[in-house]
């Protein structure tokens, strides 16, 4: 095919193609290097903040100037806790407490200490299972090895299984480097996640937000109607689909909870084509469950004002013994 963009790298694109499918591979090595060279993308915003560079030194700037900078930096490496229950009234009896733990947004890069910071954070934790929703890079384009490098350092102190999904700022070349850590991507894939003789099925999508690579028919093949379903999105955006397929939970991330918020947790921006009720934590839409995480890692600038970075560790209870609450 003319203008084919992977003849720089022959061998990564037919490593690539041999695990995504010749159509997959291709979308998304085409338009990462079409956003590359552009900046801007073609999501479902036709602007994107993160990409305009030149704003984010106008941003810590002013952040100097009000004398928050500083503050906002040691907000950043304070990172909390979070615990939700989530009641399934079809969940099989022997996943009652099953415990994941959900961190999204990590951008491992953005500052050389965030990996050992996220990592003392979840290192004691108890749980099941692990879901990363995507960003685990600090830009939209460029290196990928830095990054790579903090999830290297992070995955030390995560137990198994680990189950993750690309963001809006992961390249697709990422994928190798990121499997030959242990960990598993779900790209407009699924995978049964087996407790006994019963289980739960994760399903997860390719970016929605900014390289519009999800494909939730592909994801969901082979998955049982009757099953327990659980969605990895990197962006709420795709709440209208997923409630329309039945899932059971929805787990994403991409908004940070707005990260430098007004007093009480008021954002001001939260980067997603979405109701703001659906942007940071728990949340329900046509009786599907969802949880946003307001993320362990910030973008644009290392500071975080009125918003907390968090991991979350998810509890899945039957629906007559728990009821959808946020702890911590």
């Amino acid at each position: 095919m003319r203008g084919s963009p992977f003849r720089s790298d022959p061998a990564l694109t037919r490593q690539l193609i041999e695990r995504l499918g010749r159509v997959h591979a291709r979308q998304r090595l085409g338009l990462e290097q079409d956003y590359e060279a552009r900046v801007f993308g073609q999501g479902r915003n036709f602007f994107h903040l993160e990409n305009w560079y030149s704003v984010h030194g106008l941003i810590r700037l002013l952040l100097r100037a009000s004398l928050l900078h500083g503050r906002g930096r040691r907000n950043a490496r304070r990172i909390r806790v979070r615990h939700n229950r989530v009641a399934i009234p079809h969940l099989p009896p022997v996943c009652a407490g099953l415990r994941l733990l959900h961190i999204s947004d990590l951008h491992l890069d953005m500052a050389e200490d965030m990996p050992a910071v996220l990592s003392e954070t979840v290192r004691e934790l108890d749980y099941d299972l692990c879901v990363l929703t995507g960003d685990f890079r600090a830009r939209t384009h460029g290196p990928c090895e830095a990054a790579l490098h903090g999830l290297e350092r992070l995955r030390t102190h995560l137990a198994s299984p680990v189950y993750a999904i690309l963001g809006n700022h992961d390249s697709i070349r990422m994928v190798p480097g990121i499997e030959a850590l242990d960990i598993h991507l779900l790209l407009n894939e699924s995978v049964r996640f087996a407790r006994g003789d019963d289980g739960i099925y994760l399903v997860g999508v390719d970016d929605p937000h900014y390289y519009r690579a999800d494909n939730l028919e592909k994801a969901v093949g082979g998955v049982p109607d009757e099953a327990v379903t659980i969605l990895l999105a990197h962006s709420p955006e795709l709440y209208r689909q997923a409630s329309c397929l039945g899932f059971d939970l929805m787990l994403c991330g991409h908004t940070h909870g707005g990260q430098i918020c007004l007093p009480g947790g008021r954002p001001i921006l939260c980067n997603a084509r979405a109701p703001r009720a659906l942007c940071r934590g728990a949340w329900r839409y046509n009786g599907m469950q969802g949880y946003t995480s307001a993320g362990s890692g910030a973008c644009i600038v290392d500071v975080r004002l009125n918003c907390p970075p968090e991991v979350t560790l998810h509890t899945l209870m039957p629906a007559q013994v728990g009821s959808s609450a946020l702890e911590g």
